[in-house]
């Protein structure tokens, strides 16, 4: 038996008073799990006319093969890697996201990962908890360099900040010009991924998962950065080689990382991608 089309299916945990309002004048059908079963999922999309997602349901060539109403496919969020663009343009299926409008909050969330691994702010604290007084004052960021790895909106943004703070910035990003307006007026230097790499003291990757950006971040490039250097990713968690990142901090090759982001998500408890247990 053939079901009646829904106007809009969300497949992940996104809601508000805007759905609240579309749900009074259409057809919509709330399913935040579906995105973790690919045949609940297919069953779905097959009679949508209208797809919302986040970043953990895969819009690829077999969904969208499976969903012969679908009209537009609404990404609640900035990166479009978990849906297959070529596809649905040739399927006529309009995608969409807002692109750039959480860019300013991703960069401050970025500069206190930041500030918070340079002032040891959770080890401190934990320390204080536990009955210990270290006075360690960390490391101030001003005079310093940032390096960021993509330089769209939110690395932009993240830039400014930094520049705020007195850092000078640097970025990596072979796709735009170095006389870009947009990088000329936040302060922000294009150069080659391994000196960004070498002359940066705090790394923030703000790069989407591709084929040429899985495992940018690799042992060899970890290697380029200073031992008393930052990792931040708030990019996607395949551009970061876990395995790579967990060796550089054991052995005191990188100061520290905070992972915004992770290859699995949620992450097994305590451990890293790949052979850590």
């Amino acid at each position: 038996m053939r079901l009646d089309p829904v106007d809009v299916i969300v497949t992940e945990e996104v809601w508000g008073e805007p759905f609240e309002e579309l749900a009074t004048r259409r057809s919509v059908l709330r399913r935040p799990a579906a995105w973790s079963s690919r045949d609940d999922l297919a069953a779905l999309v097959s009679r949508a006319r209208a797809l919302v997602v986040r970043n953990r349901t895969r819009v690829d060539r077999e969904l969208l093969a499976a969903a012969p109403e679908l009209r537009i496919v609404a990404r609640a969020g900035v990166g479009l890697d978990n849906i297959d663009l070529a596809e649905a343009a040739a399927r006529r299926v309009v995608v969409t996201a807002p692109l750039g409008a959480n860019a300013v909050s991703v960069a401050e969330h970025t500069v206190g990962l930041a500030l918070a691994l340079a002032r040891k702010t959770l080890a401190l604290d934990a320390g204080c908890r536990s009955g210990r007084w270290d006075r360690e004052p960390g490391t101030e960021l001003a005079g310093r360099t940032w390096g960021l790895l993509g330089a769209g909106a939110t690395a932009r943004a993240c830039g400014r900040l930094g520049g705020a703070l007195g850092m000078s910035v640097l970025a990596y990003d072979p796709y735009l010009d170095p006389a870009h307006p947009d990088l000329v007026a936040a302060g922000i230097e294009l150069a080659p991924l391994v000196e960004v790499a070498a002359r940066a003291d705090v790394l923030s990757c703000h790069l989407p998962a591709t084929e040429q950006t899985a495992g940018m971040v690799d042992a060899l490039l970890l290697a380029r950065m200073r031992p008393s250097a930052l990792l931040i990713n708030v990019g996607r968690g395949e551009v970061v080689d876990e395995d790579a990142l967990a060796d550089a901090l054991e052995s005191g090759a990188l100061a520290g990382a905070a992972l915004d982001v992770r290859v699995d998500e949620p992450p097994r408890p305590g451990g890293w991608k790949g052979s850590r247990t």
